[in-house]
């Protein structure tokens, strides 16, 4: 009832003598403040807004077009042709406007419409030197005369100072590749898995679907990709993530770890407090526009739509699919820990809370030693298990009353946040830390976590943390890219005190963390527990090793790729085609011209358009045994390795994408480090995480001897 009074800004009671009114003047402080801070806020994103819409021009560029144009005007020079006379007579005359403002306001429209046609052109300019690809296949280090040039083109048209939705405009559409190309790469992608029996099957397969049934499904697709910027997104979201009926948990779910060496401080609430102050602040930044483009090689803007979706968004299941909610200006947080669910308000008069009023916060639900109501312990297992239970529990148990309030407070909540009673994080004396430090990321506890989420925070006992995040709204870079800036901004913008907690002052007059209420009847209790064991057995089959490689890193992987002229060896000339044969698929998969998204968008097409490929459902059948990932590291890169040697990433990883196969995700970190996220399954008797992850060292060291000969036989030339 504390929170209920303090919410209410008037109080009155009924005297002899008439009504006797109270006004809170605090309340009504906060409720003035907020709506300063929301006009204020909309005023920044129309003004953002504004910038972006007119990009790569700016306002100022109107008002220097129409100067301009007015100058020609009064010197009695036309550069219109004519136009802005017949503007001029198109305007109706009347007694207020005089001839002289027609001539002003038609020499006005005339320079409105040349500098919008201008931005036009721009763009379209843009948009076609963004269209040129061989700057990819270029040797590193090696840019040639055309590229160079390309470049500096694009940097003259790309403007100044770019917000982060001001390219999407003048990006080039994602082209189609032509069936041959694709028919020809699959197929040489698969002959060293097939036997010649089974190759030449598929030969005779592939050949008839491009001569009979390709060039209509192709025809339809090309329709397609004129119609929509991208012809293979809304498809792969739908089919291969929010249709699925499986568990997301493990299968598509994945994670990012902390910093590798560092923790900045070992109190649970304080580094919430931090991190959760840098995710607003990040978010601010990104409601509004105002994060730098990523671009590759500083210069080359990339897509930024998927990181709209980043906050306020849940995925919410569905009998036959689930559907991405997302929503805007999310005000609380739900915070999970041992058992119970709390709401914590992030703003109070009209200012997201400082990190020191988060740790109070947070304190607070670590003090609350309550016990969880009944079903409330495992009730995120809903989340973990099979989608059709959980839609089905939805409908019927959380619909009305207090079970559909709390549960839209979590789905409509900014993020997830579990405060982990468990210990985590990589130890270097301790075996297998990173191994139970990935598991515990990925799945947990089966229940403490909500998977639905667009990602979960957790922040274990000892300051450790951490993120596991749902995979529909986005792909890792997205994440990466959030995660990085939240631990570049805890470490060397927000700091510690030197007893670990957060700095700055507290407001003694914050409203509690509120206790979210359930009313949860023995059959849903029953669906949570089927659910749990569900997750459960996912979970137990996890089979993960974290393998860190410090032998080399980046420096001998530049090396690698300067010196290739000079190689004699036969085993190093082996290694080099094999990673130029891959450098130049990942390459043609980056410029539009892969091969599974080709192919799943012609799967997809050929199911509305009613026609059987055994080709196609060959190809979509097939089990891929090894997924590979990179992370990239975005904004740690800003940071001084050199001076600051163990604040490093340790990037994050996934499950295994088949029962019998693996899961491997590997960063690159400085110039001598590189960690293998590997998972697979312990059911599987021909998959061992361990094993595979002392076979990539091997392989790492062998070709560090291959080097290191090579080097020695060139000083014994020298010499």
């Amino acid at each position: 009832m504390a929170e209920a009074h303090q919410a209410v800004g008037f109080q009155f009671t009924v005297t002899p003598d008439g009504i006797d009114l109270h006004l809170s003047r605090e309340v009504l402080k906060h409720i003035y403040l907020s709506g300063v801070t929301s006009w204020r806020k909309r005023a920044i994103r129309f003004k953002n807004g504004i910038l972006t819409g007119v990009y790569p021009a700016s306002p100022s560029s109107w008002l220097i077009v129409v100067i301009a144009i007015m100058s020609t005007i009064y010197a009695r020079i036309d550069p219109s042709l004519g136009m802005i006379d017949t503007i001029k007579r198109t305007l109706s005359v009347s007694g207020y406007m005089t001839v002289q403002t027609q001539t002003v306001l038609s020499a006005i429209l005339f320079a409105t419409g040349l500098w919008l046609s201008l931005i036009l052109m721009l763009r379209y300019t843009l948009k076609t030197l963004l269209s040129y690809h061989a700057w990819i296949f270029e040797s590193h280090g090696k840019i040639s005369f055309c590229t160079k040039l390309w470049l500096s083109l694009v940097k003259m048209f790309s403007g100044r100072r770019p917000l982060l939705y001001s390219f999407q405009t003048s990006l080039p559409r994602l082209p189609v590749p032509s069936v041959d190309d694709t028919i020809t790469r699959y197929l040489e992608s698969v002959r060293p898995l097939l036997d010649d029996e089974q190759y030449n099957q598929m030969e005779v397969v592939a050949n008839d679907f491009k001569k009979d049934q390709a060039p209509k499904l192709q025809k339809y697709l090309i329709l397609k990709s004129w119609w929509a910027t991208n012809y293979v997104s809304d498809w792969w979201e739908e089919y291969i993530y929010l249709r699925g009926r499986s568990p997301i948990m493990v299968n598509s779910n994945f994670y990012a770890m902390d910093l590798l060496y560092v923790t900045p401080t070992h109190r649970q609430a304080a580094r919430a407090g931090n991190a959760v102050h840098a995710m607003l602040q990040y978010r601010r930044k990104l409601e509004r526009g105002e994060h730098a483009p990523l671009r590759a090689l500083g210069v080359v803007p990339m897509c930024s739509y998927q990181m709209e979706r980043m906050f306020n968004t849940t995925r919410i299941p569905g009998i036959e699919t689930d559907f991405v909610q997302h929503l805007s200006d999310r005000k609380h947080l739900v915070v999970y820990h041992k058992g119970r669910f709390f709401k914590v308000w992030l703003y109070y008069g009209g200012c997201h809370l400082w990190p020191s009023e988060l740790e109070t916060q947070f304190q607070m639900i670590l003090n609350d030693t309550t016990e969880p109501q009944p079903g409330e312990l495992k009730l995120a297992a809903l989340t973990a298990g099979n989608r059709v239970p959980w839609a089905r529990a939805r409908l019927k148990y959380f619909s009305q009353g207090a079970n559909k309030a709390s549960l839209e407070a979590i789905e409509t909540s900014a993020f997830f946040l579990t405060l982990d009673d468990e210990v985590h994080g990589y130890d270097p004396d301790k075996l297998g830390s990173l191994d139970l430090y990935a598991k515990s990321l990925l799945h947990g506890k089966c229940y403490d976590r909500w998977f639905d989420k667009s990602f979960t925070l957790i922040a274990y006992k000892n300051g450790k943390l951490g993120v596991n995040a749902e995979h529909s709204w986005a792909d890792a870079p997205i994440i990466g890219h959030m995660w990085e800036y939240v631990l570049a901004t805890d470490c060397f913008h927000l700091g510690y005190t030197e007893e670990g907690h957060c700095k700055g002052d507290i407001n003694k007059g914050l409203p509690p963390p509120t206790k979210l209420q359930w009313d949860i009847p023995l059959e849903c209790e029953e669906v949570i527990e089927d659910s749990y064991m569900v997750a459960k057995v996912i979970a137990d089959d996890v089979d993960f090793h974290g393998c860190l490689f410090d032998e080399f890193g980046k420096g001998l992987i530049k090396k690698s790729r300067t010196n290739k002229q000079h190689n004699t060896m036969i085993r190093l000339d082996l290694f080099r085609k094999a990673a130029d044969k891959h450098q130049n698929m990942y390459r043609l998969a980056m410029t539009g011209s892969g091969i599974d998204r080709h192919l799943f968008c012609l799967y997809i097409m050929s199911k509305y358009l009613s026609i059987d490929s055994p080709f196609l459902k060959q190809v979509l059948s097939e089990p891929w045994r090894l997924s590979t990932s990179q992370t990239p590291q975005q904004q740690l890169n800003m940071v001084d390795i050199k001076k600051f040697p163990r604040y490093v990433g340790a990037g994050g990883g996934f499950g295994p994408v088949a029962d019998d196969g693996y899961g491997v995700s590997y960063i690159i970190v400085g110039e001598n480090l590189i960690t293998f996220h590997i998972s697979s399954k312990f059911s599987s008797p021909e998959t061992d995480s361990y094993r595979f992850g002392q076979n990539i060292r091997q392989a790492m060291l062998d070709i560090r001897a291959l080097f290191d000969q090579k080097d020695k036989k060139e000083k014994e030339k020298e010499m």
